[in-house]
C-alpha cells in the first residue's frame, strides 16, 4: 500500500502551496471550529481514535491538508486515492488488503478519497460493506454538497464535518508566514511586502489558501526578475500576478443554487442592490443568461403577480431584448428587469392560490362539471340536461350573474385572495364588487 510522505521541505522547485503544507495541528491557520482545543476533530486525530467522516469545504479551505496531519499522527495504515485518477477496480484492490490487514495484523485502514463525489453512486455502493464490518474507516474529501453528491447509505454511517472558507486574517497569516519561513517558505529571499500589498490576493483568493500562495509565488518570480538583492513587492507587480480574477462559480454545482437562490431572495425582498450584485456575480462568472431570464419570469408570476402586472412583461421583454442584441450588450436588459421586479410590489397570493387549488384537486379528485354549466351540442346531451339553468352573464346588469361555477362539492371556495398591494388591491375591491353584485341578483 502506498502512503502520504512528509512535505519535501528541501526541494524549492515544489510549488509554494506544496511547501506550505501544514504538517501538525498547530501550524494548520483556520477551521477553529474543528480544530481548536476540546473540538470534535482535533480529538479524533490526537486521540487517534478515528471513525468515517467527510471533510465538506470549498477549495484550499484544507480538507487534504487534514488528510496529511491525519496520516502523520494515526498508527493505523492510510491509503490516499483520488477518485479523479482511480478506477474501482483499484479501490476493491486495497478494500481487499484492508480486510486481510484487519484479519491477519488486526491493523485498521484508513482509507481517503479526495474528490469523493467524482464517484458514481455504484462505485460508491462498493465502500458500504467494508465500512460496515470495520474493514476501513473511509475519510472522504468533496468540495460538492454531499447531500446532492454522495449517496445516503454512505452519509448515514459517517460524520460530514462542514470546512468554511478561510477568513482574510487567516489568509493573511498564511502569506506573511510563507513570506517569512527560511525553510520550506521564501524567508530566504528577504522579500519585503506591505501588508496593503498583500490585500489584492487576500481579495482575489475568495478565501483559497492555495489560489494566495500561488499568487505570492508568481509575484515574488517577478520581482526578483529585476535582479535586486531584496526582492520588493509593489501594487503593479501583485496585479500582475492576479491578472484576471476567476470568481468563485461551479455552473453545475451547489455555488450555482446558492447564488441563484440570493438573487430571488433579494428580488423578493424588494433589495434592489443585493439583486444587482448577485445578477452580476453569475453573469461574470459565465452563467447562462437565460438561465437567469426564467427565474426572472418565474420570480414575476410567482412573488409579484398581479400586484403588478406588468412584472411579467418586463421579464419576457429581457429575453427578447437578450436573443436580439446578445452579449455584453444584453446583460444591461437583464439588469433592467432585475431592477424593475426588485422594485415591484410584491404579492405571492397567485402562487398561493394554484397551490390551494392543486391541494383541492389531489383531495377532491376529479369532480364532476356541474350540468348547467356543460357544453350540450347534441340533442341528447340536451334531454340529459347539459346547460340547464345557464345564466348569459351579458345578459345581467354589469355583466354580473349569481351562477355557481364550482362543483357542488367546493362549493362557495375561494382559492384566490388578493393582497393589498399594487394592482392587486383594484383586482381585491372588483372581486368584492362582483360578490356584493351576486348577493343582490
Amino acid at each position: 500500500m502506498n502512503t502520504i510522505s512528509p512535505n519535501n521541505t528541501g526541494n524549492l522547485l515544489t510549488p509554494l502551496a506544496d511547501r506550505m503544507r501544514p504538517v501538525t495541528l498547530d501550524e494548520f491557520v483556520g477551521q477553529k471550529h474543528l480544530l481548536s482545543e476540546g473540538k470534535l476533530l482535533r480529538n479524533l486525530i490526537e486521540s487517534d481514535d478515528p471513525y468515517s467522516i467527510i471533510l465538506w469545504g470549498p477549495p484550499g479551505s484544507g480538507k487534504t491538508t487534514i488528510a496529511h496531519i491525519i496520516a502523520k499522527s494515526t498508527s493505523s495504515l492510510f491509503v490516499p486515492l483520488s477518485a479523479v485518477t482511480t478506477g474501482i477496480k483499484e479501490v476493491r484492490q486495497v478494500m481487499h488488503e484492508a480486510e486481510d490487514n484487519k484479519k491477519q495484523y488486526g491493523k485498521r485502514t484508513i482509507l481517503f478519497i479526495d474528490e469523493i463525489h467524482r464517484f458514481n453512486k455504484a462505485q460508491q455502493d462498493a465502500f458500504l460493506p467494508h465500512v460496515e464490518r470495520g474493514n476501513i474507516i473511509l475519510l472522504g474529501a468533496t468540495t460538492e454538497n454531499p447531500s446532492f453528491e454522495v449517496i445516503s447509505p454512505l452519509i448515514s454511517r459517517t460524520k460530514v464535518l462542514v470546512l468554511n472558507q478561510h477568513n482574510p486574517d487567516d489568509i493573511q497569516k498564511i502569506l506573511k508566514t510563507a513570506l517569512s519561513d527560511k525553510d520550506k517558505g521564501l524567508g530566504k529571499m528577504n522579500v519585503s511586502a506591505a501588508d496593503a500589498v498583500l490585500e489584492p490576493i487576500i481579495s482575489y483568493c475568495q478565501g483559497d489558501a492555495r489560489v494566495a500562495l500561488n499568487t505570492l509565488e508568481i509575484a515574488v518570480m517577478i520581482a526578483s526578475s529585476d535582479d535586486n538583492e531584496t526582492p520588493h513587492l509593489s501594487q503593479a507587480i501583485v496585479e500582475e500576478a492576479i491578472q484576471k480574477k476567476i470568481l468563485l462559480y461551479d455552473r453545475s454545482g451547489e455555488e450555482h443554487y446558492n447564488i441563484i437562490s440570493a438573487l430571488h431572495k433579494s428580488l423578493r425582498n424588494s433589495d434592489v442592490h443585493a439583486s444587482l450584485y448577485w445578477l452580476a456575480r453569475m453573469l461574470e462568472a459565465g452563467e447562462d443568461p437565460l438561465y437567469i431570464v426564467r427565474r426572472l419570469v418565474r420570480f414575476a408570476s410567482e412573488d409579484i403577480g398581479n400586484a403588478d402586472p406588468r412584472a411579467l412583461q418586463v421579464a419576457l421583454n429581457a429575453k427578447d431584448a437578450y436573443h436580439f442584441i446578445g452579449l455584453p450588450e444584453g446583460k444591461l436588459a437583464i439588469a433592467q428587469a432585475v431592477i424593475y421586479l426588485a422594485t415591484a410590489p410584491k404579492s405571492n397570493a397567485v402562487y398561493t392560490a394554484y397551490s390551494s387549488v392543486e391541494k383541492a384537486i389531489h383531495k377532491t379528485g376529479t369532480l364532476p362539471v356541474p350540468l348547467h354549466i356543460r357544453n350540450a351540442p347534441t340533442k341528447l346531451m340536451k334531454n340529459l340536461g347539459y346547460g340547464n339553468g345557464y345564466k348569459y352573464a351579458h345578459n345581467y346588469a354589469d355583466a354580473i350573474v349569481n351562477q355557481e361555477c364550482l362543483p357542488d362539492k367546493l362549493s362557495g371556495k375561494k382559492f384566490y385572495v388578493p393582497s393589498e398591494r399594487g394592482f392587486e388591491k383594484i383586482i381585491k375591491e372588483r372581486i368584492e364588487y362582483v360578490e356584493k353584485k351576486k348577493g343582490k341578483s
